[in-house]
């Protein structure tokens, strides 16, 4: 039993399959203690740890496979950022274009895509080190490299439910020890919401992550590429939560909720008030209610909306995404290593 915590007070956790196994009791002890039957990989299997308790980061299909992926974590630690000139650095251009990104991102936002069809466009040698990609689907984290900077990732690929809360809470303060810049990719209806996932604690878990966003030292950039609704525009760094840089493709949207979503609450709130009223609901003002809210809400949303308010820190041109992020995080690393030492008194002309 003692054992099986040294993988839990570790930072990366390597399973192989088949072979690793965690658990505080084995199969005999747990029938004798409970009378509970189960095999060794149902009670602490590695494809187990990784993918439903979240013990593991990565899952291995043999040893070579643990060793070459502990040897990528290794690497993708940022030993040398201290190095003074960028240029000195090495680094090499994504396999697929940016310019790639035009045909990738569907037009309608509505559809959805998965957000390592841009890191792909974006990542040096389009190389993404998956971080518990087995543990939640709908939140993408790993690190990648832009022009040789070492960045950890945190995308969405649909609502943040709790398991991807405490993931990504998990790989924030990560990257808070290891000192790596974190850019946030928006595309997001919010937290799951639901019976379910109340009952699965997404208060708790969602304060986990908002908490760790809040207090995280490291440098923190936000690229809004498709949806920022909700409280999910707060849990991946919205303004609200300081990142060093904010920006958005013109395609995105800001908003407390979905424009849709918003015109049926305000529908449903407004009809039950005239039934607790004693009235039978108006249809017509109803309706008129339900699409006004939805054309305010869609007219304020919108890209250009946001950043003609300060918002952000600009539109940019998708393509230029890679460029955009390498000469920003350049600023943070030479701010990092250089000091300002302001005097205090205003300059005299003389």
């Amino acid at each position: 039993a003692g054992g099986a915590s040294q993988p839990g007070l570790s930072d990366y956790v390597i399973t192989v399959r088949e072979q690793a196994k965690m658990f505080l009791a084995g199969p005999p002890l747990l029938k004798a203690a409970t009378g509970e039957v189960a095999t060794d990989e149902e009670l602490g299997g590695a494809e187990m740890h990784a993918t439903i308790a979240g013990t593991a980061e990565y899952l291995a299909e043999d040893d070579a496979d643990g060793i070459r992926q502990a040897r990528e974590i290794l690497g993708a630690l940022p030993w040398n950022e201290q190095l003074p000139a960028q240029h000195e650095r090495e680094w090499e251009e994504p396999l697929h274009s940016p310019d790639e990104l035009l045909g990738v991102i569907p037009a309608d936002s509505k559809k959805p895509y998965d957000v390592r069809e841009i890191l792909a466009r974006i990542a040096d040698g389009s190389r993404f080190l998956d971080f518990k990609n087995g543990y939640d689907h709908q939140t993408v984290c790993g690190t990648i490299r832009i022009e040789g900077h070492s960045v950890g990732i945190i995308g969405n690929n649909g609502p943040i439910t709790a398991g991807g809360a405490t993931k990504a809470a998990q790989f924030i303060q990560l990257c808070d020890q290891a000192g790596t810049p974190i850019v946030f990719l928006h595309n997001t209806t919010g937290f799951m919401v639901g019976t379910h996932s109340e009952q699965n604690g997404i208060i708790k878990h969602g304060s986990k992550m908002l908490q760790a966003v809040a207090n995280c030292r490291v440098p923190k950039i936000a690229v809004v590429v498709g949806g920022s609704y909700g409280a999910g525009n707060y849990a991946m760094c919205g303004r609200g939560l300081d990142p060093r840089f904010i920006f958005a493709w013109p395609n995105s949207r800001t908003a407390v909720m979905g424009p849709a979503q918003a015109g049926k609450v305000m529908r449903i709130v407004a009809e039950e008030k005239q039934r607790r009223n004693g009235m039978e609901p108006d249809i017509k003002t109803l309706d008129f209610l339900e699409q006004a809210t939805a054309r305010k809400l869609e007219d304020g949303s919108t890209a250009l909306f946001g950043t003609a308010r300060l918002w952000d820190d600009g539109l940019i041109d998708p393509r230029d995404t890679r460029r955009v992020l390498a000469m920003v995080l350049s600023v943070c690393r030479e701010a990092s290593v250089r000091s300002l030492n302001p005097n205090t008194f205003g300059v005299g002309r003389f």
